[in-house]
């Protein structure tokens, strides 16, 4: 781990890589043409991939490529391809979210560093826990995190490297859980394909713009996350113009190495992009209606040409950031010799014709050394030269400048190469499952123990743990014959220890099944014994990752909510599977309320077409829900008897309503309002380049 915490910029092309290294970034992540979260940007092909990481390795500056998106089973080969192509150009790590594409590379390239990327949603302990035991070295932290609750989180795995943003667009939604592109125009934002909805009118009482939150701006934090042993400071922006790279590079570099932020900097970093300011809200553990802003004219006009030149001129040329160590000879009648190291690697290089002899002025070391320190438009500084000249030895300046860029050349091809991955070749056919585990069960997932009789015919039934405060009704539930589960929270923002002490009191009261909707979840209920469930959250959308649910020891999985009915019937199904078959769809989840208010009960969210979404307070976050309810196509059920069926009761909070939407189901009725979601149209797809 550095001294200093990282400065890992954003690089949507070759333009902004070199934005970010001349403006003194330690990392650059950049994403290829596909599965990449930032499927908008420019992106890098092959051939740009292999070029990007020689530039940085020559300058010391590592490269990361963000293939964080969700990967159907009919993309997993052209992925892995992708990670082998990755490794020849020697990238230094991946930024990774689906876990089954996890499992191949550690079989195909085992020693090429993992990142587990925010799109996991990792906020707690007990996630970074999980991930560092899987074998990332590096876990990409949630947004939403406050300074002490980032702390804990170090202190509790301190194994693991931390990745904290610091700096650009925040996602109203816990990243990874946001379904609001996705249903309402097929643009996964788990795809990398957002059409940022959040950013359109949304009315939520008075606050016409109720999800849109002004961008990260917590530059100022990083002296102090250093010291709580974060390892990078990441700067959001790979859809942006290099000038914002740049600018907000030379402003994360001065806010580590001097302590605060020229008020200029900070001035050309407003102007370049801003949503009305920023806000560090979310550091501060401070969440409000002052979080929230949208891009007005006033924002777009600030970052003029004016200014756009101004910033270009500031990474024009290199950063000085190699510290090099010359070693000059020059014997009259031999050639000249020049040897550099940069502590690494050490290269000499010869003059092409042998040193004469003076006839006046002979050479000295100081002549020598000022020729040598010259190292002009290089990312290299001289920190030590050492002479060892004849007495009578003659040699120009432009002999000297001339064997100097040789050596500095040859150095350069020798800090292009930093790793030397192992690269298996597989046949992922071999990596799934040979056996198929089908069942029809049908299991329910309600808020609390308020449910009609007739939820009897369930084989399950999930009761959020919050819900379940009542143990003496649990127990009475438990011997009318009901199957009670829990369900853990979705995110647990906070109260991470509190959730565990509720799973362990209710395991020791005999319940036995979990629903888990992330890492976390999973690796506490495996800690107390549970029979763990994947919930939808964890994004399960193809065989291998199925495949991973069995080796970690997970008995069924909800599958991604973004795979339609085809992917689910292609899945090599080795632990039974799950659908939702029914309901109120979260679109989103999110620790600040809509407009920063602190609802405490049910409001709702009013877009542009008066479409009226329900939103719902929990323990430490909310959701929002879809204005209608997803019902599975009832007359074309072509996984009928392959899948479990799942139905969720969100925001129906009426026994007699629960019972009238059964009674339709079981009566294969439609809804006078209602959604298939993606089950028949699913997603847009990657274009493969």
């Amino acid at each position: 781990m550095r001294n200093k915490i990282e400065i890992l910029a954003p690089a949507g092309g070759m333009d902004s890589v070199i934005a970010a290294v001349h403006s003194g970034a330690d990392a650059v992540y950049i994403g290829a043409k596909a599965f990449s979260a930032r499927a908008s940007a420019h992106n890098f092909d092959d051939d740009e991939l292999r070029e990007c990481v020689r530039y940085c390795h020559q300058r010391g500056v590592d490269v990361h490529l963000a293939l964080n998106t969700l990967i159907f089973d009919d993309e997993m080969q052209d992925a892995l391809e992708l990670v082998k192509t990755a490794a020849k150009a020697d990238i230094d790590a991946l930024i990774i979210q689906d876990l089954g594409l996890v499992s191949l590379i550690k079989k195909t390239v085992p020693d090429l560093p993992l990142h587990a990327s925010t799109q996991l949603t990792v906020h707690t302990p007990y996630g970074a826990r999980a991930l560092y035991e899987m074998g990332f070295e590096r876990v990409v932290l949630s947004r939403e995190l406050s300074l002490e609750e980032i702390k804990k989180i170090h202190e509790s795995c301190p194994e693991v490297e931390l990745e904290v943003f610091v700096h650009g667009a925040l996602c109203m939604c816990v990243s990874g859980q946001c379904f609001f592109s996705a249903m309402l125009g097929g643009r996964s934002a788990n795809r990398g394909m957002c059409a940022q909805p959040c950013r359109l009118p949304m009315r939520y009482g008075e606050n016409d713009h109720a999800l849109s939150l002004k961008d990260n701006g917590s530059l100022h934090y990083l002296r102090e996350l250093q010291e709580l042993g974060i390892a990078s400071a990441k700067i959001e922006g790979r859809m942006k113009r290099p000038e914002y790279v740049a600018a907000a590079t030379i402003a994360a570099r001065e806010a580590r190495d001097l302590g605060f932020i020229t008020d200029q900097t900070a001035d050309r970093l407003r102007s370049v992009f801003s949503r009305t300011g920023f806000t560090d809200g979310y550091l501060r553990g401070e969440i409000g209606g002052e979080m929230f802003g949208f891009r007005q004219k006033s924002d777009v006009v600030s970052a003029d040409g004016k200014l756009l030149k101004e910033i270009r001129v500031l990474y024009k040329d290199e950063y000085k950031r190699i510290p090099v160590r010359f070693d000059f000879q020059a014997r009259t009648g031999e050639k000249m010799r020049l040897t550099a190291s940069d502590g690494t690697h050490t290269v000499t290089a010869e003059s092409d014709e042998p040193v004469e002899r003076a006839v006046n002025l002979p050479l000295s070391g100081e002549r020598a050394a000022q020729s040598l320190k010259k190292t002009g438009n290089t990312p290299y500084t001289v920190e030590e030269i050492t002479t060892d000249i004849a007495p009578d030895a003659a040699a120009s300046a432009s002999a000297i400048n001339a064997l100097r860029r040789k050596a500095l050349e040859e150095l350069n091809l020798r800090r292009e190469k930093c790793h030397n991955y192992k690269i298996n070749d597989i046949d992922i056919a071999d990596e799934l499952c040979d056996e198929t585990r089908t069942e029809d069960r049908r299991r329910a997932i309600v808020r609390t123990l308020d449910f009609p009789d007739s939820f009897r015919e369930f084989d399950v039934i999930f009761v959020d743990v919050f819900g379940l405060d009542d143990h003496e009704r649990l127990k009475e539930s438990q011997k009318d014959g009901f199957h009670i589960g829990v369900e853990a929270p979705r995110v647990t923002f906070g109260n991470e220890e509190e959730v565990f002490g509720r799973l362990k009191a209710l395991r020791e009261l005999g319940v036995q099944d979990l629903m888990a909707h992330n890492i976390a979840a999973v690796y506490m209920g495996k800690m107390l014994g549970y029979t763990v469930h994947a919930g939808f959250g964890m994004n399960i959308a193809n065989s291998y990752t199925l495949k991973w649910a069995k080796e970690y020891g997970i008995a069924s999985a909800q599958v991604s909510v973004e795979a339609d009915l085809g992917h689910i019937e292609r899945m090599r199904k080795c632990i039974p599977v799950g659908i939702i078959r029914y309901g109120y769809l979260p679109l989103m989840i999110t620790r600040s309320a809509p407009a920063g208010e602190s609802c405490k009960s049910k409001g709702y969210l009013q877009d542009r077409k008066n479409e009226r979404f329900p939103v719902v307070r929990r323990e430490g976050y909310s959701e929002i829900y879809n204005c209608v309810p997803l019902l599975m196509p009832q007359k074309d059920y072509p996984l009928s008897g392959e899948v479990m069926s799942d139905f969720l009761f969100t925001v129906e909070n009426s026994v007699d309503n629960m019972e009238n939407i059964m009674r339709k189901i079981r009566k294969n009725q439609d809804f006078e309002r209602m959604t298939h979601g993606l089950y028949l149209r699913g997603v847009k797809k990657f274009t493969i380049y």
